[in-house]
């Protein structure tokens, strides 16, 4: 009983503090607060080697993250509200999986 107590306050960092957020992680949570993040920021700030990659697993997961292109910018990523075309194309091919 007191060896254990020993080894509850001696490994006591292994239980205190708190787990490191994943990149892609503190890349949704960005874009949950409304921000718009360009590519290379994706890359930079985020340390994404593939922000496609990412962005893909996030719509998988089921936000809405819009890709926007323009020449000044490049691609720039934000989550949206779906819009009611994307609604009825899920609802289309759900249908098409259950007929």
């Amino acid at each position: 009983m007191i060896q254990s107590l020993k080894n509850l306050f001696t490994k006591r960092s292994n239980i205190m503090g708190r787990k490191k957020l994943a990149n892609s992680t503190k890349f949704l949570n960005a874009l949950l607060r409304g921000e718009t993040i360009t590519w290379a920021q994706a890359r930079t700030t985020f340390n994404l080697q593939r922000p496609r990659a990412v962005v893909e697993k996030l719509r998988e997961d089921g936000h809405c993250v819009y890709a926007n292109k323009s020449v000044k910018n490049g691609t720039t990523y934000r989550i949206g509200k779906p819009s009611k075309e994307i609604i009825a194309a899920g609802l289309a091919a759900i249908d098409g999986v259950y007929a």
